[in-house]
């Protein structure tokens, strides 16, 4: 979780505090990949509101490199049709007029030395001459195939070193790496020209309000952690499911799938932060510790079992908000007969006290019902109920005298928020009982909109917070896990007679029903 905006706390000695939050040192944000997807719909829109709220440095640049040739004038034009379009504010032409003046773009190759040399004289200039203070910020907005090259090139240059009393930052976005092993290959390559601190692997998942919120619901409300253990919870479910399909991304898709693309990186994070210890204070690195304590924890799954604890779904054509939509394999880019998964279900366990014997479900997928991330914490149910006959059969499953367990939902979007499920009597002579619902909304409640998980992460990258970026051993254990499971699918592939499995507007393939019915449970109605 990153430093409530009011702290006193200092990660760097040229920060200082405003009424909005704290304001970074002065620095340079070199993007990669400038005219991308990425940067015109997440980053410029985000840096534009950190502008606007008065979050940003004095002298502040922003360099847009890549291989495209503009002139900074066409980058500056280019980029407010963007801002217009995708920032969560009203445009205001002030502000912006303003913020633009920050605005560079330089043409490079990133295929060799030489072709990033005139980035290198750039910034150069900046430094020395416009007060940029030598400290810079390098976002790959690239193919996941680049990285490493890039990376090299910049400690070639010697970019990749700072100069005294000033901070050099590398921005890398997942896929990191497909398997384990490539992961570990990517860091050791990363190493080579930056140290660990230096690298900042963007995870936005991890910047959504309700994702920071979980551990100031958890460690600041005393009547929530004595109950989050295996005593009292009966199993946790995450949820991560859209209702998009690929979005034109067949090739990228193909290559990752569910697992890899939703799994890995987001969920086993989600995962993380929901079991961990409580952290003895919250900086970084003694939060990040914690995680990577419970992802060691986790089961390892033996590849010839991976059958018995996931479930794999590829979509069917079918029909979402009334609209037809094709199936997977009619998407442009995918192969025919592909058995790559956009569907995954799967249970994990957790081997430690806290834990042992409270199942984490686990389901995520593209096609399906509607748009929703939420983890669920389910209760025990009560030992007896005294109230026989009374109240009404919850379930299939469960006798008539069994009332409806308490359930935690943690809504991380769209509609972000608290609720709990708990049971009350209705009025009236009878002893009727009910389920009722206390909801928390975080628009409604702070009468805020809350800001944009870039926009919190770019200025988190600038301050030098890591808490919400994943450190490699993070990053391994989630693929230690997940690599086991892609070795025992590649072992024992889908049928292909039963591919595709469910229809696009559903929640999945029946299996993912089973894979909890066999355990007397039932995936939340959403």
């Amino acid at each position: 979780m990153a430093m409530p905006r009011k702290s006193t706390h200092r990660t760097d000695p040229f920060e200082a505090d405003t009424p909005h939050g704290r304001i970074p040192p002065p620095c340079t944000l070199v993007i990669f990949g400038a005219s991308g997807d990425l940067a015109r719909r997440k980053l410029i829109p985000a840096l534009y509101v950190l502008s606007l709220e008065g979050l940003l440095p004095t002298p502040f640049f922003v360099v847009g490199a890549g291989r495209t040739p503009l002139t900074t004038d066409t980058f500056r034009s280019s980029m407010e049709e963007e801002v217009r379009t995708h920032s969560r504010v009203p445009f205001d032409a002030t502000a912006w007029s303003i913020f633009a003046k920050s605005l560079e773009y330089v043409r490079v190759d990133v295929s060799s030395l030489a072709g990033i040399a005139p980035l290198v004289s750039h910034l150069h200039e900046i430094d020395t001459l416009r007060g940029g203070a030598s400290n810079h910020l390098f976002y790959l907005s690239i193919p996941p195939s680049g990285i490493a090259p890039l990376a090299s090139l910049l400690g070639e240059s010697g970019l990749s070193r700072p100069a005294s009393s000033s901070f050099t930052r590398l921005i890398i976005e997942k896929p990191f790496g497909l398997n384990f092993s490539t992961a570990q290959a990517l860091n050791a390559l990363l190493h080579q020209s930056f140290e660990e601190e230096q690298i900042y692997r963007i995870d936005h998942y991890l910047a959504k309000e309700t994702v920071q919120n979980m551990m100031v619901f958890r460690f600041g409300n005393e009547i929530f952690e004595p109950l989050w253990n295996r005593q009292h919870i009966d199993h946790v479910q995450i949820t991560v499911a859209e209702p998009i399909g690929i979005e034109g991304r067949g090739e990228y898709y193909e290559e990752s799938g569910a697992l890899r693309d939703m799994v890995q990186s987001h969920v086993m994070q989600l995962l993380a932060i929901v079991g961990m210890e409580p952290p003895a204070n919250f900086r970084a690195e003694t939060i990040r510790d914690e995680k990577v304590k419970l992802l060691r924890a986790v089961r390892h799954i033996h590849p010839d079992d991976a059958l018995s604890y996931t479930v794999r779904g590829q979509y069917a054509s079918g029909s979402i908000n009334g609209e037809h939509v094709v199936a997977y394999r009619d998407e442009p880019g995918v192969p025919e007969g592909t058995l790559r998964e956009t569907f995954v279900a799967l249970k994990v366990d957790i081997d430690n006290w806290r834990w042992a014997g409270t199942p984490f479900y686990i389901r995520s997928g593209k096609r399906l019902a509607k748009r929703v991330s939420e983890i669920a914490i389910q209760f025990r149910s009560v030992p007896h109920s005294p109230f026989v006959g009374n109240v009404p059969t919850p379930s299939a499953t469960l006798s008539e005298d069994v009332i409806a367990p308490n359930v935690l939902v943690l809504r991380i979007q769209p509609d972000e928020g608290i609720s709990l499920a708990f049971s009350a009597k209705v009025p009236g002579q009878s002893m009727e009982i009910r389920e009722v619902i206390m909801d928390f909304h975080y628009g409604s409640s702070f009468l805020t909109q809350s800001p944009e998980a870039y926009e919190r992460l770019l200025l988190d990258c600038m301050l030098g917070d890591a808490t919400l970026f994943a450190r490699e051993d993070e990053v391994e254990e989630a693929w230690r896990f997940c690599t086991a499971l892609l070795d025992g699918w590649r072992a024992h592939p889908p049928d292909r007679a039963n591919c595709p499995n469910y229809p696009a507007g559903s929640w999945g393939p029946t299996e993912a029903d089973q894979l909890l019915e066999r355990d007397g449970r039932k995936w939340r109605e959403i």
